[in-house]
């Protein structure tokens, strides 16, 4: 797919990069704990299922106009449509749809934070006391109440608003598969089952190893004109972008648009676009390829963007698509072919 969003203002996810590590949630009889600045807890395990109970959900994708991927949900009882976002190590919810789906402010007895910083801004935790994701039923959901701006009116198939973001303090407990080019979710219901997803056939794919940052996103090893580099795995990203002082120091050239770019709590920065004659994700060598180029700065933290092997930009949902790219969250990897 070109690169080629609609409109005069390109999508990019609202990145949670700031963010040390995930809520601390409730899944059904599991709780799944993680270090958002709290107390280290031990983790409820879960009990065997029968082998007769229900141990994975399937969920059909949509795929809005800004190319990102969407999953039909509840939360409260109320119909909801959430963005399947990668790169978000918390999930979040419109800050304009709290009232409409009953969200209650966290309490001092749930030993939550309140408020969080997302990008140099803090911003609320609300509880959704039932996030539905088909017969998935997650009690007692910590969501990040966000203004999602142009985020939110444009991501809809057909117009309207998306209510919300599904990130990874879903995804990892649930071991969740994405599949980009089928648009499918699939979540394990218990975690604790043994064996693999069944339905996935990976003959003909190339595994590529995803590493998980101290933030909790993915990142996968590649290089771009023969430069070792590293790219945030991002579903949420309309397309893949790399960062404006890396391609400067390549000596790409560069290209005007129109476009711009939004994110969480950020200013709109504005898009560019290269040309990469050599790029590749893992062992996987792509074709030449057309970028957009962005000020990733605020966006990718900790010093990733000077690391050895530099993080250099997010790999994004176009190319995902064109290579039938396969996220799995039960073991870390990223399966990608022709």
């Amino acid at each position: 797919m070109p690169f080629a969003p609609e409109g005069e203002c390109a999508i990019l996810r609202p990145v949670f990069a700031s963010i040390s590590s995930f809520s601390l949630r409730k899944f059904t009889a599991l709780l799944a704990a993680t270090l958002l600045a709290l107390p280290p807890i031990a983790l409820a395990l879960p009990r065997p299922a029968p082998a007769s109970a229900l141990q994975y959900e399937a969920l059909p994708l949509e795929r809005s106009r800004q190319n990102h991927l969407l999953v039909r949900a509840e939360i409260n009882g109320k119909p909801a449509l959430l963005g399947v976002d990668t790169g978000a190590p918390v999930s979040a919810i419109a800050l304009s749809r709290r009232d409409y789906f009953g969200m209650a402010p966290t309490g001092k007895k749930s030993g939550l934070p309140s408020r969080l910083s997302i990008n140099g801004a803090f911003n609320a935790v609300a509880i959704a006391h039932n996030l539905r994701l088909g017969d998935l039923n997650l009690v007692d959901e910590p969501m990040v109440l966000v203004d999602l701006g142009n985020v939110h009116r444009s991501g809809r198939k057909e117009g309207g608003e998306i209510d919300g973001i599904l990130g990874a303090d879903i995804l990892f407990p649930t071991k969740a598969i994405i599949d980009c080019q089928r648009q499918l979710l699939v979540l394990k219901i218990n975690p604790s089952v043994p064996g693999t997803v069944p339905g996935f056939n990976f003959r003909g794919y190339r595994r590529v190893p995803m590493n998980v940052s101290p933030g909790y996103n993915l990142y996968v090893n590649g290089s771009v004109n023969g430069k070792a580099a590293r790219l945030m795995v991002d579903t949420g990203a309309f397309a893949t972008l790399l960062h404006l002082n890396f391609v400067r120091r390549m000596k790409i050239p560069l290209r005007d648009t129109p476009f711009n770019s939004s994110g969480v709590n950020l200013q709109q920065r504005g898009v560019q676009m290269a040309t990469i004659s050599r790029f590749s994700v893992g062992s996987m060598d792509m074709q030449s390829n057309e970028v957009g180029v962005i000020n990733l700065e605020g966006l990718i933290h900790g010093g990733l963007l000077d690391a050895k092997p530099p993080v250099v930009g997010l790999l994004g949902s176009e190319i995902l698509r064109r290579y039938h790219g396969i996220i799995d969250f039960g073991t870390n990897s990223l399966y990608l072919k022709r």
